[in-house]
Formats: structure tokens, C-alpha cells, sequence
């Protein structure tokens, strides 16, 4: 692995913007309609215990990331194929960030603009950073992490200071029950963006505090769980659930809405740096663990050699993820949800907790009978 380290600011800025990535600017949990507000927050929960499973197994092994320590509990061979079933997670998993990236550009500022062309230089971009080593993203994200919370502020106060928002529309409270709230949160809002935080477990051995783990990641946790939160119930006051239920990017249609003294408007992009900005950064995460699998997997000297070739896996998974929007989100919300989200980020996790907690009970015996005799 690569001999850098980071500090926990910078590991909890990227955690942080990992967590808003896409979500904060598509229909977000509006499938509970008027309290999606609260499904997120249930999902965030969710989100907690998942985190509790991941921290225990950092906690065995916390100088390996995880494609390191599945070898040591599933064996040599055993670990191996699932280290590398995680790699090719990431792969695919930023490669869908990339198509989001390319295609919100596409459908907000440059619609005459190849898709290609797009992911082209932002693919280019995330590698020349990576390229240049994790310490460099982590400072990198600590610049602009500064801006983003300049772009909500700013953002925020001309949505509220505009008079487009109806709280009326977030009631009744509790409108169709409780049934479509926890089926909207378990197992869709814990698995994403909050269960997708499992590839930070390859980026943990670079910490140069590991006894801050758990703060860092569970302040990033319940802050972009809340922003989250706040900005579907903004929508929804602003739009009414219907328009956004029909809207493929809300935040856009509600920066949209802002019109001050008829001067101030066509803010979008406000919406467009801010979705630029996470993405950036969800996709550098992804593409950096894929690289470390990579890395660790088989034995290379460095990752500098292979960030242009990973780079270009992702290019090319963008493209031929799907063939259009539509049937991007629908994969991303039905198809790969029970065959590929819930085994890799619940089950084998739980199967890793279970097998290290089974290996600790037998060492405890084995070390009471010869302290015995």
C-alpha cells in the first residue's frame, strides 16, 4: 500500500461527501412520499448498526484494508475471490457515479454535448489526482469542502428568502403509515448511500489517529444523514412530492423556483458545482479502493502503474452500464439491490463478524486451558 497518511478531518470531509454524492440532488427516498424526511433519518439508523459491523472488523485488523483481512478470516484462496469480488464492487459501483456525473451535465448545462467527452475528463481529472496519492485528496478535500458549505448556504438562503416554500406540503404527517417509510429505509437508505460507506474500510489504514475512527465516521454519518434529510423535505415544501416524484433532479427544480427582483435567477449552477464537487470525490474514493484491491490482490510495487488502466475500466463500465438514463436509476434502485448491494455490504460483513467472533472465542479456550495447565 501506498506510505501516506491522513488526518481525520480529511478522512471525515471525504466521508462527509461520499455521503451526499448523488443523493443529494435525485428523488432521494421520495418513494415515502411527504416523509421521506424520515425515512432517510430511519435509514441513517440503518446506516449506524451497518457502521458498528465495519468497526469491529477494523478493529481486528486495523492495519489491512479489506481485501487484507478477508484473507485472514476466509483463508488464502477463499479471501482472495472475495477480495476480488469487492474490487470489481467498486468498480462497478464508480463507474455508475461517473454515468450520474455525465449524465446530470448532460441534462442541466450541455445537452448537445457527447456523453463520452464529459467522462472522458472527469475520469482524466480523478486519475491525475490519485495519481498524485491519497494525501493529496484529502487535502484537496479539505479545500472544497469550504466551498460546498458556501454554495448551501448561499443557496439555501435565496430558496427561503425567495417565499417558494409551502410547509404545507410536507403535511399530514404519517399520511400512508408507517409501511412505505420502513420499506423505503430497509433496506434502499441504509444500503445507500450510508451502507456504500464500506469502502472506506480500504482507506481506514491510513489514518494517522485509528482511535478516531469511530467519531469520525459516525459525525459524517448523522451530518449528511440530516442534510439529506433537510434538503428532500426542501424540495418537497418547495415543488409539492408530486413534482418531485416526476423530477429526475429536484434540487435542480428547486434552485429553479428562486426568482429575486426579477435579477436574481437561473441559479442552477449552484446545484450543478455542488453535484460536481461530491461526485468528484465519491468517485476518487471508489476508484482509489479499486485500486488498492488491486494492488494488495497481487502483489504490485505501487498504484500509480495501474490509476490510468483502472481509469479506463471505469470509462467504459460508464457507457455500457445502460443504454439510457431511465434504465440507469431503474438498475440502480431495483435490479442490483437484493443480488449485489445487500450481499456485499450485509451479508459477507456479517458473515466476516461472525467467523472473527467464533476464531476469538476458540483462541480466549485455548489460552484459559493453557494458562490452567
Amino acid at each position: 500500500m501506498e506510505k501516506a497518511k491522513i488526518s481525520a478531518i480529511q478522512l471525515f470531509t471525504l466521508m462527509f461527501m461520499f455521503d451526499l454524492g448523488s443523493s443529494l440532488v435525485v428523488s432521494y427516498g421520495v418513494t415515502a412520499k411527504k416523509d421521506a424526511w424520515l425515512a432517510i433519518l430511519l435509514g441513517m439508523c440503518g446506516g449506524i448498526v451497518l457502521f458498528f459491523i465495519y468497526y469491529f472488523l477494523f478493529r481486528q485488523y486495523p492495519n489491512l484494508p479489506l481485501t487484507g483481512y478477508a484473507r485472514k478470516i476466509f483463508g488464502k484462496y477463499l479471501g482472495w475471490i472475495v477480495g476480488l469480488l469487492y474490487t470489481a464492487y467498486f468498480l462497478y459501483n464508480g463507474s455508475r457515479n461517473v454515468r450520474d456525473f455525465g449524465d446530470l451535465l448532460l441534462t442541466s448545462t450541455m445537452p448537445k454535448t457527447p456523453l463520452l467527452a464529459i467522462n472522458i475528463l472527469f475520469v482524466l481529472a480523478i486519475c491525475y489526482v490519485l495519481y498524485l496519492g491519497i494525501e493529496v485528496l484529502g487535502r484537496t478535500a479539505e479545500v472544497f469542502i469550504v466551498i460546498l458549505i458556501l454554495f448551501g448556504l448561499t443557496g439555501n438562503f435565496l430558496v427561503l428568502v425567495s417565499g417558494g416554500v409551502d410547509i404545507h406540503n410536507l403535511q399530514p404527517f404519517l399520511e400512508n403509515g408507517w409501511k412505505p417509510i420502513l420499506t423505503t429505509a430497509f433496506p434502499l437508505l441504509t444500503v445507500f448511500p450510508f451502507g456504500d460507506m464500506l469502502v472506506f474500510t480500504m482507506l481506514l489504514p491510513y489514518l494517522n489517529r485509528p482511535e478516531l475512527v469511530k467519531k469520525v465516521w459516525l459525525s459524517s454519518v448523522i451530518l449528511s444523514g440530516l442534510t439529506l434529510s433537510y434538503t428532500i423535505s426542501l424540495n418537497i415544501a418547495v415543488l409539492s412530492v408530486e413534482e418531485v416524484e416526476r423530477s429526475t433532479f429536484p434540487l435542480l427544480s428547486t434552485i429553479g423556483k428562486v426568482n429575486l427582483f426579477e435579477f436574481i435567477q437561473r441559479l442552477d449552477a449552484i446545484v450543478v458545482f455542488t453535484f460536481l464537487i461530491t461526485m468528484f470525490f465519491k468517485t476518487s474514493i471508489y476508484l482509489y479502493s479499486a485500486v488498492i484491491g488491486i494492488v494488495d490482490l497481487f502483489k504490485l510495487k505501487n498504484h500509480q502503474q495501474i490509476v490510468l488502466p483502472i481509469g479506463v475500466i471505469f470509462l467504459f463500465l460508464s457507457m455500457i452500464i445502460a443504454s439510457d438514463f431511465a434504465e440507469h436509476i431503474e438498475e440502480g434502485l431495483v435490479t442490483i439491490q437484493y443480488p449485489i448491494q445487500l450481499p456485499f455490504l450485509i451479508i459477507i460483513p456479517l458473515l466476516m463478524l461472525i467467523v472473527t467472533m467464533i476464531r476469538n472465542g476458540f483462541k480466549k479456550k485455548g489460552r484459559s486451558k493453557s494458562n490452567v495447565t
